[in-house]
């Protein structure tokens, strides 16, 4: 109801088209920042003290039920290699339709790679040659997007690169970035999210020599874990029917899995353990914590390793993102702990077992900086995320596959400006990702970034109204996107396209 009054008031005062134009632009911007309107549903110079944002924000989402642990937690396959020769490996990756039994007894219709329901894990080296042949099993378009990781633009499975029902192709790329925990989705046009919400998401780990020397938990299943959170709602007879609870403004579910595994459980001894959390959720934000409230320490966000620890007792995860936590379980008076969300609701309950194993932190983990030449750099692109439900745009504008929003040049950094506009009822989180690059945080609203976001990023979430200034730049060439990873704005084409050449 709100939506529809809001919507008549929008029409009322003649804002409605600003919001919703469609991508009437030049066919090259080429950094040319002029022609852009930023008049429209800027409220920035608007008193909002009498105004309650938290019930003038877009949409409302669905209530997560508690975890009740039930099922022992599993984790994706590594997946083996058709062939490794020295520095070269070779990976063949499917995408199929299957039958995964979620629920006791039951038979969901599901996507996956490789198998009925999600994917493997793939891991690859700095500095490796890799070929994945590519295979489209399911009946419908698909691609094959490869997210964080910096390849040529004809690999990185953007919209354009879409696979027909049974074709396939191989891509080759050579690991250029240093260790972080990626993942691998699909991205055709306007279907992305059903094909995430059925399933198809995999995990692509690269290790680099400073990762494999580091003292840390680095033995896959056993201390090293991934966390792939997942919110679904399914229907009475247990299947995923993403037409029924899509909502335009991100699709969110009352189920939460992890792994594929609902209500699951993790068993493990008391020792310190590495957690690789990667939000694969169509819209929803989690913010985690341990219901005992003790510390853990940030490791890693979603290009690879912060320079040092970043210790705290709460961490925001936004969808696509990723990042690795440790968590020391010896500091656990019990027998269990449970990771829990910002409403107390039971994430994933850890149950402990065995004698309680001492372990070290390590101290220096990377060397990040920002010169301040780059940090002191012009203004260069100018990024403005806008409106709710179908009117979602970027700069007033939606996905056009034939124009070319702005250019870059190889190798090259230029500092772009991302604000996430506030509106007449107050906004919402809008996670924005580049592909094919890992950017620096250089401010939010003028600040020094928070330790949290100090690493390498490809996507960054903001609130309605921030705005943040970050160092991009482009190992590769080609074209690549850059958009909202709510993936039901990404499908309504809250999305745009830059030339690296």
């Amino acid at each position: 109801m709100k939506k529809i009054i809001f919507a008549s008031m929008m029409l009322s005062l003649g804002l409605l088209g600003a919001c919703g134009q469609e991508g009437k632009g030049k066919s090259s911007n080429d950094n040319n920042m002029e022609g852009m309107n930023h008049s429209s549903m800027d409220m920035s110079g608007m008193d909002h003290s009498n105004m309650d944002m938290g019930d003038m924000n877009h949409g409302s989402t669905t209530a997560l039920q508690n975890n009740l642990g039930e099922n022992e937690l599993t984790f994706p396959d590594a997946l083996k290699p058709d062939k490794e020769d020295g520095n070269s490996i070779s990976y063949t990756i499917r995408a199929q339709q299957g039958m995964a039994e979620i629920f006791d007894g039951i038979q969901t219709e599901t996507y996956g790679y490789n198998g009925a329901f999600l994917g493997p894990m793939i891991r690859v080296k700095k500095d490796m040659n890799v070929s994945i042949h590519l295979v489209n099993d399911l009946k419908e378009d698909t691609t094959f997007h490869w997210h964080g990781l910096e390849v040529p633009g004809n690999a990185d499975g953007g919209p354009h690169k879409v696979l027909k029902p049974g074709d396939s192709e191989t891509i080759n790329f050579t690991v250029q970035q240093d260790a972080a925990t990626l993942w691998f989705h699909p991205h055709p046009m306007h279907e992305t999210g059903k094909q995430v919400f059925k399933g198809l998401a995999g995990l692509l780990y690269i290790d680099d020599d400073n990762s494999e020397q580091l003292d840390l938990p680095k033995t896959y299943g056993e201390n090293d874990f991934p966390l792939i959170l997942q919110d679904k709602t399914f229907t009475a007879d247990k299947q995923l029917d993403y037409e029924k609870v899509m909502n335009e403004d991100g699709t969110a579910g009352d189920t939460l899995l992890i792994n594929g595994v609902v209500n699951p459980k993790l068993t493990v001894d008391h020792k310190k353990v590495r957690l690789r959390i990667l939000n694969g959720s169509n819209m929803r934000t989690y913010k985690l914590r341990f219901d005992n409230d003790m510390v853990f320490q940030q490791i890693a966000s979603d290009g690879g390793f912060l320079n040092k620890p970043n210790t705290t007792n709460e961490i925001e995860v936004a969808p696509s993102e990723r990042v690795e936590i440790l968590v020391d379980l010896t500091k656990v008076k019990g027998s269990s702990v449970s990771l829990v969300n910002e409403d107390n609701i039971i994430i994933l309950p850890i149950h402990l077992k065995g004698t309680k194993e001492s372990s070290k932190t390590e101290g220096i983990l990377n060397n990040l900086s920002i010169p301040s030449k780059i940090k002191n750099k012009p203004i260069t692109k100018r990024i403005q995320l806008a409106g709710m439900d179908e009117q979602v745009t970027i700069n007033n504008q939606k996905f056009d596959p034939n124009r070319i929003d702005f250019t870059q040049k190889q190798n090259e950094t230029e500092v772009w400006e991302i604000e996430n506009m506030m509106d007449l009822m107050g906004g919402m989180k809008h996670p924005f990702h580049i592909h094919g690059t890992q950017f620096q945080v250089i401010s939010v609203d003028g600040k020094e970034p928070p330790a949290s976001l100090s690493g390498l990023k490809d996507t960054l979430s903001l609130e309605p109204g921030q705005k943040a200034k970050i160092a991009v730049t482009f190992a590769q060439k080609g074209i690549y996107m850059f958009h909202c990873h709510i993936l039901e704005h990404e499908d309504n084409g809250m999305m745009g396209q830059i030339k690296v050449n």
